[in-house]
């Protein structure tokens, strides 16, 4: 299920896709950024490559720039919604994509998305000094819950009652 905005599409991972990318084995029509798979983005991609079951909303999805259609990084679900409705997730952009909004725009649309098919609360962590990250969730409506050590918790409310993730 793609979600699309007007400067990201984010695209559905499939196993194929997963193993064709942690391969660097790049198709026509794949067009990824010359930085694409960063390093944190492998373990993600070697997991779902070797997953025989994706959830098809809770799962994996690929960032694609809309000004030039090129893949600059991914944005995943940790699972499908827990029984009180949260969600995990995480993401990340090639170096040169970072800086222009748009991995608050994915996170933004993630979460909207997620909140459509059911999920109530949305979480992700960062580290304590990754500070752009931390604006993009704060920005997106998360709030810091707690801190263990180098890591910080961020949460959001998306019951329709608090309104869209915007």
């Amino acid at each position: 299920m793609t979600v699309e905005t007007s400067r990201i599409r984010l695209e559905p991972i499939t196993a194929e896709l997963a193993r064709s990318i942690v391969a660097r084995d790049e198709r026509p029509g794949d067009a990824w950024h010359p930085e694409y798979p960063f390093a944190d983005e492998l373990d993600v991609l070697r997991r779902v490559a070797e997953s025989t079951e994706l959830h098809p909303v809770f799962g994996a999805y690929l960032v694609r720039r809309s000004s030039d259609g090129l893949a600059v990084g991914g944005l995943g679900f940790f699972g499908p919604p827990d029984e009180q409705g949260e969600v995990e997730f995480g993401y990340g952009l090639v170096p040169s994509a970072r800086g222009h909004g748009l991995a608050t725009e994915a996170v933004r649309a993630a979460l909207t998305h997620a909140a459509t098919h059911g999920a109530r609360r949305a979480a992700a962590e960062t580290e304590i000094g990754n500070h752009a990250s931390r604006r993009v969730l704060e920005k997106a409506g998360l709030v810091e819950v707690r801190r263990d050590g180098d890591i910080i918790r961020f949460e959001r409310d998306l019951s329709p009652e608090v309104g869209s993730p915007t």
